[in-house]
């Protein structure tokens, strides 16, 4: 039974939101306020955060920038329409979804599914033809199913759109990917995204590995036309 943390300061979203989640098996923790949530994030982990972004005393996008320090819980953020700005510093900052307010309850609880499924690809399907297959490209090693990706034998803890991103450049070296597709391999067909939403997570992703590696230079920049990977030393 996957834990859901859920961060607003508006009691009727907590109370309906809470119940809906409930409904669909899910243990629910609520929080008024981002301290608050942050704490108990540290010390009992949830699988899932679902967090708003104007809150008191502690904003979401506060809250996701401390978490972001020692964690890559995946985040759906609460955002209202008018809040491009936040939305995109959230992404940049590691956020893996958002939706914005005021929202259908049946869509949140089918992104919640979609990042937890892709947070967890091993209980997403368990055919033996399932494309989750560990990964390994010169020093890189990336296993969706758990999650874990590897640089020079160095771990390297990447968010879920980060990994899935990385994970769809790496199955082709040399192969350039539009921003388009990049998109379509991180996240739901119901998540719209602008280019600049991947251009943020590819330099987040640059930074992690040249911080185990500073000659990192794998991920390649087509400008105006996409990204690719290219095998080390080529």
């Amino acid at each position: 039974m996957p834990t859901i943390a859920l961060v607003d300061d508006d009691k009727n979203i907590l109370t309906s939101v809470s119940m809906v989640l409930e409904s669909e098996g899910y243990k629910v923790k609520s929080y008024t306020d981002g301290a608050n949530a942050l704490a108990a994030a540290k010390s009992d982990p949830p699988d899932l955060m679902v967090l708003d972004i104007k809150m008191p005393r502690m904003d979401g996008l506060e809250v996701l920038r401390r978490l972001r320090k020692d964690s890559e819980l995946p985040v759906i953020f609460l955002t209202s329409k008018n809040e491009e700005i936040d939305e995109l510093f959230g992404l940049k900052m590691g956020a893996d979804d958002f939706i914005c307010k005021p929202f259908s309850q049946r869509l949140l609880v089918e992104r919640v599914k979609t990042v937890l499924k892709r947070a967890n690809p091993r209980e997403a399907s368990q055919t033996p033809e399932n494309d989750s297959k560990v990964l390994e490209r010169g020093p890189l090693c990336m296993d969706p199913e758990r999650h874990a990706c590897t640089w020079r034998n160095q771990n390297v803890t990447l968010t879920v759109t980060e990994f899935l991103i990385l994970y769809s450049l790496a199955q082709r070296p040399g192969v350039v990917k539009s921003r388009n597709t990049l998109m379509d391999a991180a996240y739901d067909e119901q998540v719209y995204v602008d280019d600049r939403t991947i251009d943020s997570h590819i330099k987040r992703l640059r930074k992690k590995f040249k911080i185990v590696d500073n000659d990192f230079d794998v991920i390649e920049t087509l400008y105006g036309v996409g990204y690719k990977f290219k095998e080390p030393g080529a």
